[in-house]
């Protein structure tokens, strides 16, 4: 594996325009989670050039759109081939900037990637119709058409997946691209443009702006009426305000918004099951994910013996940099991100919860001046805690106790959010009833991670409009026309 200065002088750190990275200084520091200190420099872009970037989109969008569908697939394939032979390097970009351990870096890599050939499978099968008007005098002819130039807003915590996962469809669909990934994360998504270069994308499709400033660069270019289409990942906060912002454009919109997922453990349960898909839906990617479990409901016949367990595999983690061989935990993005964690657990005692394993941020020798926090499991967590009613974004597992289906569906419901829930049951009756009546845009049932390129990702209520990835995903940058056709 590359030394991480053999890594970052692959690829210049300015902006990505026209096909060209440009030559401004490079001003806006990317902090190293796992340390606390700079790990290097980014080019800080102004709304000017994130317009120049939306020019260049513009300028390539008909050439694009006119490209034949199986070349645009095969320059999507040859990005998937370079991913995955560029494995280590995108894994060690991911871990130095984001702080997930490597494993899990790897394990985006392979994820991320999978949406290039997936949507290289779909850039051939864009299909429309024909058919007799009821009339039977005309005939009905549709047509998809790519939405137009796109802009993406990707967050920090999956820096290559959630760019494959916007560029993937829009350029299978025939979109150019303007890109923003997260000021935190850039890294990984620079790195991205080199292997789109490489595989042969022509000058201007996609495009990279990092910026230090992304309220001001985004006003920009969705007030700019050549943008047709707006792609957000990340808080319903911010993304209430673009969805306001594109309301003047009537933009087509896609928003993968916040989560406060339920994970629901039935009486049926097994407890094994459970606990595992406990772990998994909770502590991939260090519980920094939308789809991360929120709120663990848990029949009040299985509460103590899975709250004992769960408390047993978190404290058995081992916590440090992703860097280093064994570390399962790696550090949160930010000092802020342990401050409101810390905030939450403590707010949830204050309301009589136990914490049964870890509760605190962790300190000196090996932890320097990272951004650690103990994985925590919080007993006796009433529906009122901040924890229950906001995601929390980090290692800590809040449990309550329920005594009937009609109280889980309910405690699982009681909120804004409607990405994803859990249901673990060995009644099958039992357990299909409660996914359907969870109001989530998914449902893993007896799964605890269920993300996968092939299957429509996205939410109900606020945890957004859309959907990503599968057939569904490509809807999401195709027009429909229709054509009236009178023969005679």
């Amino acid at each position: 594996m590359r030394t991480p200065d053999d890594l970052l002088n692959q690829f210049p750190r300015t902006l990505f325009i026209g096909g060209r990275w440009s030559d401004d200084p490079t001003t806006l520091e990317v902090i190293n989670p796992a340390t606390g200190r700079p790990l290097t420099s980014v080019a800080d872009a102004t709304p000017e050039q994130g317009i120049a970037a939306l020019d260049a989109a513009v300028a390539a969008q008909a050439s694009w759109a006119a490209t034949e569908p199986r070349q645009r697939a095969e320059i999507l394939r040859r990005a998937f081939d370079l991913v995955i032979e560029r494995a280590d390097d995108f894994a060690l970009c991911m871990t130095l900037e984001m702080g997930k351990p490597l494993a899990e870096s790897r394990g985006e890599v392979t994820y991320g990637a999978e949406f290039l050939r997936w949507f290289s499978e779909e850039a051939v099968r864009i299909e429309g119709r024909y058919s007799l008007a009821p009339s039977g005098g005309q005939r009905i002819i549709t047509v998809r058409q790519p939405v137009g130039p796109v802009y993406a807003i990707t967050p920090w915590n999956f820096p290559l997946a959630m760019a494959t996962r916007k560029i993937g469809p829009a350029l299978a669909a025939g979109c150019t691209v303007v890109i923003k990934p997260a000021s935190q994360t850039p890294l990984t998504t620079m790195l991205f443009m080199t292997v789109l270069q490489e595989a042969g994308l022509p000058d201007g499709v996609v495009n990279c702006v990092t910026t230090g400033h992304s309220g001001d660069l985004s006003k920009a270019i969705i007030a700019d009426p050549r943008l047709r289409k707006l792609t957000f990942t990340g808080s319903t906060e911010v993304g209430r305000v673009l969805l306001r912002q594109a309301s003047g454009g009537i933009l087509r919109t896609s928003m993968e918004l916040g989560g406060n997922a339920p994970f629901v453990v039935l009486a049926s349960a097994d407890i094994d099951k459970a606990v595992t898909g406990a772990v998994q839906a909770k502590m991939r990617n260090i519980g920094e994910a939308c789809t991360a479990a929120n709120r663990f409901i848990v029949h009040e016949s299985l509460v103590e013996d899975f709250s004992s367990r769960l408390a047993d595999r978190l404290a058995a983690m081992r916590v440090g940099d992703g860097t280093a061989d064994g570390v399962e935990v790696g550090p949160l993005i930010n000092a802020d991100a342990v401050d409101h964690i810390e905030e939450l657990i403590k707010e949830a005692v204050g309301h009589g919860a136990r914490v049964t394993t870890g509760g605190s941020r962790l300190t000196g020798g090996d932890y320097g001046d990272g951004f650690f926090l103990a994985p925590t499991v919080l007993t006796g967590v009433t529906p009122e805690c901040r924890c229950f009613r906001e995601e929390i974004f980090g290692p800590v597992a809040p449990v309550t106790s329920f005594s009937s289906l009609d109280e889980a569906v309910a405690l699982a419901n009681d909120t804004e959010f409607g990405l994803i829930g859990y249901v673990f049951g060995e009644s099958l009756t039992e357990a299909l009833t409660a996914a359907e009546r969870i109001e989530t845009g998914m449902i893993g049932l007896n799964s605890g991670v269920i993300s996968n390129p092939a299957a429509p990702f996205g939410g109900v209520k606020a945890s957004g409009l859309g959907r990503e990835g599968s057939h569904e995903g490509l809807e999401e940058y195709l027009e429909t026309k229709y054509i009236g056709l009178s023969l005679g």
